[in-house]
């Protein structure tokens, strides 16, 4: 996720409480839905749809504070 802010993800996870929690729950919502979508029978069930959904604010969260630090 973001290959061009790797350095200011390193600096930020260990300095910024919020976007480590952050990018935590993003990695956890990751591999929740993997997990999901090896035993479902549709990508899209309704848990799915919603933890997607989830997971896509977090990640766009995300991106707005790294665009905030980068200099």
């Amino acid at each position: 996720m973001f290959p061009e802010y790797r350095d200011l993800i390193s600096e930020l996870k260990s300095k910024d409480a919020h976007f480590l929690k952050m990018f935590n729950k993003h990695n956890e919502l990751d591999d929740e839905i993997k997990e999901l979508e090896q035993h479902a029978a549709s990508d899209f069930t309704p848990e799915v749809k919603v933890l997607k959904q989830q997971k896509l604010h977090i990640k766009e969260e995300l991106h707005q504070i790294l665009k905030a630090h980068d200099k």
